[in-house]
């Protein structure tokens, strides 16, 4: 069986491994901190900084790994083509690893080489840059680092006033070293929806029922899946995917994401691996949860199809206060309710609006999917995180 090296060790990466452990591969956990959720259910783990090119080398020359799958963005990720040339496995390759794990690559591969419809967009490397960028892209206008994930350092600017406070917290978001922002015109969309892409060696891509998500503070608090989209838009949606996967190379789980809007269908981000919002699989939506289907794209294994068999929905279970040693209460208040379920992902400290956990519902592909929403965003409010 196959040696798998995971960077980074959060939720994601934690039922990424439960998949590989169910059908026997081995999985040592990377994280830069001891005890992270996946770590709990690998067969091994290292703790260090993954942007650290020495110590990432060190790691690889120790475990030899078959492949290596990257869960987060703050990786020395220019080191894995050098890993692939030593035979190791890169997810889904190295060139979608560094690609996606700088907005500024993706964007520009996907609005500049493959022309795909995106927001109007500019960046900058410093507060004077970020003045000119809005001036061009006009207010309202969305910051992002270009190094960053689940929101942090994202803002939207209504105002000059506002700029100045827009640069500094993206640079406290940003991960890695890169000081650099993006600066995209607001996009007046209907919805935004996940489209779960898997790319397989040898065989069809393949794509799941699309998921709609709502967010605050630039990370999501409810999934479902199936979202309701258009056949015109999902063509889209799908044929736009597609090409940046394809263009993107390696076999494995994408999670794309777009904008409706009344002029069709924008392409926003793509993530190289099994996506937040993609947690609502985990309430037995599709015969394959993402991190099934990412393990299997993986390792060669043929998908034959992915089948939408329920309406599901995720609503997450925050932080509301620091703490070095979290408990949870009102756990009982969802194991009783029927069609639900929970993950408590047991990361060891927690902190204001850190994600802790996930609740679970699903119905029937006749229920509404507004119904199913509302449920779990309620239950989700019955769990307590204490400090």
């Amino acid at each position: 069986m196959s040696k798998i090296l995971l960077l980074g060790s959060g939720e994601l990466g934690k039922e990424f491994v439960i998949a590989a452990q169910r059908i026997g591969q081995t999985v040592i956990a990377v994280d830069s901190y001891e005890n992270a959720p996946a770590m709990q259910v690998a067969h091994g783990f290292e703790v260090i900084n993954m942007l650290n090119g020495t110590e990432l080398d060190r790691i690889i020359a120790k475990h030899q790994p078959d492949f290596i799958v990257p869960e987060i963005e703050a990786i020395r990720t220019e080191r894995f083509y050098d890993y692939e040339k030593q035979g190791i496995t890169v997810v889904p390759s190295a060139k979608a690893a560094n690609f996606t794990m700088n907005r500024k690559a993706i964007r520009d591969l996907a609005a500049k080489d493959l022309g795909l419809k995106t927001a109007n967009y500019r960046y900058a490397t410093s507060a004077d840059e970020l003045q000119k960028a809005v001036q061009e892209v006009g207010m309202p206008c969305v910051v992002k680092p270009l190094m960053s994930s689940s929101g942090k350092g994202q803002s939207t600017i209504k105002t000059a006033a506002d700029i100045e406070k827009a640069w500094n917290y993206a640079v406290e978001g940003s991960r890695g070293d890169v000081v650099e922002v993006i600066v995209e015109a607001f996009v007046n969309f209907n919805s935004e929806i996940t489209l779960l892409t898997v790319t397989q060696n040898n065989n069809p891509t393949l794509f799941c029922a699309p998921i709609g998500h709502r967010q605050e503070r630039g990370d999501y608090q409810e999934s479902w899946q199936p979202a309701r989209v258009s056949e015109k838009d999902i063509l889209k949606a799908q044929d736009m995917a597609r090409k940046v996967t394809e263009a993107l190379g390696g076999a494995g789980l994408f999670g794309v994401e777009f904008f409706l809007t009344d002029e069709g269908v924008y392409f926003s981000e793509l993530s190289p691996r099994p996506h937040d919002t993609g947690m609502v699989t985990l309430a037995g939506t599709q015969n394959f949860n993402e991190f099934e289907l990412h393990l299997r794209a993986v390792l060669s294994l043929p998908i034959a199809q992915i089948t939408l068999e329920k309406a599901g929905a995720s609503a997450v279970i925050l932080a509301s206060d620091n703490s070095t040693n979290p408990t949870y209460s009102g756990i009982e208040n969802i194991a009783g309710l029927p069609k639900t379920d929970f993950r408590i992902f047991g990361k060891p400290t927690a902190r204001p609006y850190r994600r802790m956990g996930v609740v679970l519902a699903n119905d029937t592909l006749e229920t509404p999917i507004e119904e199913i929403v509302d449920r779990v965003k309620k239950t989700a409010i019955l769990v307590t995180v204490n400090s």
